[in-house]
């Protein structure tokens, strides 16, 4: 107690008079902290590693330990198949073995070419989009945060919250995006999930004027913009916030994709925040 309430109060009093009133060594202090940094690292990381085992779950129900290991090896999370059974019996995960049944009229998935290559840079606004989804947290629930950003200055310009990772999550993004700019002609970058692959989907693009473009199966790469976006979203906001319910993440997201925006400086944009870029180079 004595340690964390050292640490809690050094950025309002010098450490070493707290410490001095304390009775605590200044290298038993240190020692806790980089321990307790350690471990609130590594609660993070298993946080993280939990997500991603669940939102496989989602997509593959049928995975069992041995594939979640492989994809999630595949995502850069280098993981041993017995820490995976561990969080897959503690968030009670089990695989669903289906049984096999015939198929009348089944139609295969619309896929678009790859029309980015990885060609992440864009000479304007609102040509080349990327939109993706990321698996939330908060406590025992679990929430769905749907994306697109515009690649010209990294700009979130829609965003979506939703409980359920479905269709509806993901063309409520894009009906957001299309209220605010002109997309004809604009091209969006998804991955092959099976809401990006629908017949609904594709026809709606078509309907905006917008040209569908997706990743190459099994390959995060293709779509990496994004994913360093999410990236920055739990390292630099959720992961520190701790949010208690829907309504206090809602809010950390609207906060953190404002100042994302607004003020976070980049320096591939010159050390200038999205919007700030935009409205220089567009003037």
């Amino acid at each position: 107690m004595k340690y964390e309430l050292v640490d809690e109060l050094r950025v309002t009093y010098p450490v070493s008079w707290l410490l001095e009133i304390a009775y605590i060594k200044p290298a038993s202090y240190y020692k806790w902290r980089k321990n307790n940094h350690k471990r609130e690292e590594k609660v993070r990381d298993e946080q993280e590693i939990r997500e991603h085992i669940l939102g496989i779950h989602f997509m593959h129900p049928e995975y069992g330990r041995p594939r979640i290991t492989d994809e999630l090896n595949e995502n850069g999370y280098l993981i041993n198949h017995k820490k995976v059974y561990r969080l897959m019996a503690a968030m009670n995960i089990q695989s669903v073995i289906r049984k096999k049944r015939k198929r009348h009229g089944h139609s295969p998935s619309n896929l678009f070419p790859n029309r980015l290559k990885r060609k992440f840079k864009a000479v304007g606004p609102n040509q080349k989009m990327v939109t993706d989804i990321t698996f939330v947290s908060v406590g025992e629930e679990y929430y769905y945060l749907s994306v697109i950003q515009d690649l010209f200055n990294n700009e979130i310009v829609s965003w979506e919250l939703a409980q359920r990772n479905d269709l509806e999550l993901v063309l409520k993004t894009v009906e957001k995006w299309t209220k605010k700019k002109d997309v004809a002609g604009a091209v969006l970058h998804s991955d092959q999930g099976f809401q990006y692959t629908s017949k609904i989907y594709s026809n709606r693009l078509k309907d905006y004027g917008i040209e569908g473009s997706h990743s190459r199966k099994g390959n995060c790469l293709d779509n990496a913009c994004i994913e360093s976006f999410f990236s920055h979203l739990k390292t630099e906001k959720l992961y520190i916030s701790k949010c208690k319910g829907e309504e206090e993440l809602e809010q950390a997201l609207e906060d953190y994709i404002y100042h994302y925006n607004y003020k976070r400086r980049q320096k591939k944009l010159k050390k200038r925040a999205p919007i700030e870029y935009r409205h220089a180079l567009t003037a």
